[in-house]
């Protein structure tokens, strides 16, 4: 009685192991879908709502949501929905200049405390404290009473509140890659320190700081727009959806869609962008632990 043997061939049974948070979730990929979608209304606004969003008809205000306003319209008979679509280049705007301020000001902020002396990164990091223990409102408050209310006043209120923390992650990446074997390297070769820096440090302290800013960003779109709302950012009539909150909180009893939308496509945009950017983030660390 003969037993037949499995016949082997050069290729191996073993499952083949796949790399952890490589396919992304459905919940990420439903966030990215969504943001295109945002990023689009702001990029092209006139292909989602057609209309000027500051055209009042007095005669058809507050009407509620139907298949001729899908949003409804406000107390001036402006289509919310229009101003809605509008608004999102205002409120994303803010949001995304004030944290590309914010990152600027922090690599030079950071970087001057990691390669000057003792006594320049104690002073520059001490100013740094000062600035994170004032409460974010009161120095936004402080920011805005230099600069001035608008836009620009917002982006450079929220930019303001960001710098001193990613300040301290460029000081921290930057110390530790002035102590790396190839940095040492270089100075043992006589290379400039202004080519050391460019070439070495500034782009290996950039990859978290990116990483970190693109989590903060959907803070700044809401510390934008509540700026807004409390009347220090944009001014009516424009579209920015922190100064159509204020606009329609008093109406809320009879017309609670002029507050709704602006605030459900805030939140929306606020907890994508947060999604997106946390699984930035824990693809970095995964990629730093591997």
């Amino acid at each position: 009685m003969t037993t037949e043997q499995p016949v082997r061939t050069g290729r191996s049974t073993a499952p083949t192991q796949r790399v952890p948070g490589f396919r992304p979730r459905p919940g990420v990929l439903l966030a990215a879908a969504l943001l295109a979608l945002i990023l689009l209304a702001a990029l092209v606004p006139s292909l989602f709502a057609d209309g000027s969003p500051t055209d009042t008809d007095p005669l058809n205000a507050l009407q509620p949501p139907g298949s001729e306003h899908w949003f409804g319209t406000d107390q001036l008979g402006r289509d919310v929905f229009t101003r809605v679509v509008h608004g999102t280049r205002y409120s994303l705007a803010i949001g995304a200049a004030a944290t590309g301020c914010g990152v600027a000001l922090a690599v030079l902020w950071g970087l001057a405390a990691a390669l000057s002396g003792r006594f320049g990164n104690a002073l520059l990091m001490r100013v740094a404290d000062a600035l994170l223990a004032v409460p974010g409102l009161l120095l936004a408050l402080l920011v805005v009473l230099v600069v001035g209310k608008g836009v620009t006043g917002a982006t450079a209120a929220v930019a303001v509140g960001l710098a001193p923390g990613f300040a301290r992650v460029v000081r921290a990446q930057a110390l530790l890659v002035r102590r790396s074997g190839y940095v040492e390297a270089a100075v043992a070769i006589g290379v400039r320190r202004s080519l050391i820096v460019l070439r070495h440090v500034l782009p290996n302290t950039l990859a978290p700081l990116l990483v970190l800013a693109t989590v903060t960003l959907g803070a700044s779109v809401s510390t934008g727009a509540a700026l807004s709302y409390l009347g220090l950012g944009a001014q009516p009539p424009t579209p920015e959806w922190g100064a159509m909150l204020t606009e329609g909180q008093g109406f809320l009893e009879q017309a609670w869609w002029i507050a709704f939308f602006p605030g459900l496509l805030l939140v929306t945009t606020v907890v994508t962008v947060t999604v997106l950017g946390r699984h930035a983030q824990a693809r970095s660390e995964g990629r730093s632990a591997a």
